[in-house]
């Protein structure tokens, strides 16, 4: 009865044109951020801002730029995890070579870093298509572990290629407390969300859209699928650019070339599969299950074991929960492939006939 757009008219193109046309929706969106800016960093630890809030925010901002990719364009890509680590070590050059560089424009050079890497391993997208590309794709994340640990010039020629950052500072406000990481992500990640999510409704994304449903079909119309390709390949390597910068900076403080490896690209794809393709919405509920499910289980297992009378040690809980945590994955693409975005979308919509049958 309470989620209904019942006379809510609308006057203009400006309000046709609203991201969330429903004001119920608006609200919603608006308590949420209200949450997450205030009662949030009021309410929470320490421990839950740096084990669960902070890579949550950082992997639900990677996950936007591989669900824009591989769900809008529908260009298969295993090389998120060398754009994470060009965005880092692009944005880690600019920040300490140049004296007095601030951090939100290292960021964004190492983003767009990121976005040229992107595009050269985005040519290949304009003759290969499906696995070949994917194949492809995932040569950027070998060539990406090998420059940045055999050429020295990019790790301020550390032997290891571990490299580290301090004293960061946003408009003279230092960055070092759990709750000023949180919040300097969160608002990178909202910012960067309204974007993407207008730039998937403009021209621009229905062209991927179109790539994506039928190459051929697009391209007789008019569309440039070079263009199209290409584009999506930038502004996604671009956010997940940023995505590394903020891991980097933010999360880990000190890394090596060993932080972003091939396992980042592959648990960026989980995230965009069980979350929905296609669909922003689906980002941070894939990022959710993936961040959040390991931890619940490696809590709740020893517990468990406790009251059935099981001793089980800690390899075996990293064990248990390895598999428990596949099984689901497997259990939840054959029961909704369409991911959580899709179980969301049809929970609105039948609330919004309740309580009349359906």
């Amino acid at each position: 009865m309470f989620y209904r757009e019942n006379g809510q008219f609308k006057t203009s193109y400006r309000s046709d044109q609203q991201i969330f046309p429903i004001l119920q929706d608006r609200i919603a969106i608006g308590l949420l951020l209200a949450f997450a800016f205030i009662a949030v960093p009021l309410l929470a630890s320490d421990y839950l801002f740096r084990a669960i809030l902070i890579p949550f925010l950082v992997f639900s901002l990677a996950a936007v730029g591989v669900n824009i990719l591989v769900g809008y364009c529908g260009q298969i890509s295993l090389g998120s995890g060398a754009f994470m680590a060009v965005g880092a070590y692009g944005a880690y050059n600019f920040f300490v070579r140049i004296p007095g560089m601030p951090l939100i424009p290292a960021l964004i050079l190492g983003g767009l870093c990121a976005m040229l890497f992107g595009i050269l391993f985005g040519l290949p997208s304009l003759r290969v298509k499906g696995l070949y590309l994917a194949v492809t794709t995932l040569a950027a994340q070998f060539f990406s572990d090998w420059m940045f640990l055999r050429i020295k010039w990019f790790t301020m020629d550390t032997p290891s290629g571990s490299v580290s950052v301090s004293n960061l500072q946003v408009f003279g406000l230092p960055i070092e407390s759990a709750v000023s990481k949180y919040l300097f992500c969160l608002v990178i990640v909202v910012v960067i969300t309204l974007l993407a999510k207008n730039l998937v409704r403009s021209a621009i994304g229905r062209e991927w859209m179109a790539i994506r449903d039928m190459d051929v079909a697009a391209a007789v119309i008019g569309i440039r699928p070079m263009y199209a390709k290409l584009s999506a390949f930038a502004v996604s390597s671009f956010i997940i650019g940023i995505a590394g910068g903020l891991w980097a900076f933010i999360y880990l403080g000190a890394w090596e070339p060993a932080a972003f490896s091939v396992d980042y690209s592959f648990r960026l794809l989980f995230m965009v599969i069980i979350g929905g393709m296609g669909a922003i919405m689906g980002s941070f509920f894939g990022a959710a299950f993936i961040v959040v499910l390991p931890i619940v289980l490696s809590q709740l297992l020893p517990v468990l074991a406790g009251w059935l009378g099981i001793s089980i040690s800690t390899a075996g809980v990293s064990h248990a929960e390895l598999m428990i945590f596949g099984g689901l994955i497997v259990w939840f693409l054959i029961v909704e492939p369409h991911g959580l975005a899709k179980l969301w979308a049809v929970g609105k919509q039948k609330l919004r006939l309740w309580p009349f049958p359906h």
